[in-house]
């Protein structure tokens, strides 16, 4: 199991754990909008220290955000599987064809 499979996991496991106690529960009992909030915010952080140029403060930012996209995905009953099972569906084509499958 990948570590990304693990972080899936917990946060599946903790969804229904006592607020109090997990940051998860805290965010996913606040709603899918805060924890879509919560991502955005997290992904700002991430874009500004890309722009700085930080490695390590980007790998960090990069955490954060891979775990609020889970969450927030979860929020709205996405999982993992279904992300990667999206994501195989896409592989060998082209992105710029990709894209103009969506808009068409």
């Amino acid at each position: 199991m990948s570590a990304l499979e693990r972080l899936a996991a917990t946060i599946a496991a903790r969804a229904g754990a006592d607020p109090e106690s997990s940051w998860t529960a805290k965010l996913l009992a606040k709603g899918p909008e805060k924890c879509a909030e919560k991502f955005g915010e997290e992904a700002i952080e991430a874009v500004i220290e890309a722009v700085k140029g930080d490695r390590a403060r980007l790998t960090s930012e990069a955490a954060d955000v891979t775990y609020h996209l889970l969450v927030m995905c979860a929020a709205r009953g996405v999982t993992l599987a279904e992300i990667e099972a999206e994501l195989a569906r896409r592989e060998g084509t082209s992105g710029v064809a990709e894209k103009a499958a969506r808009e068409g």
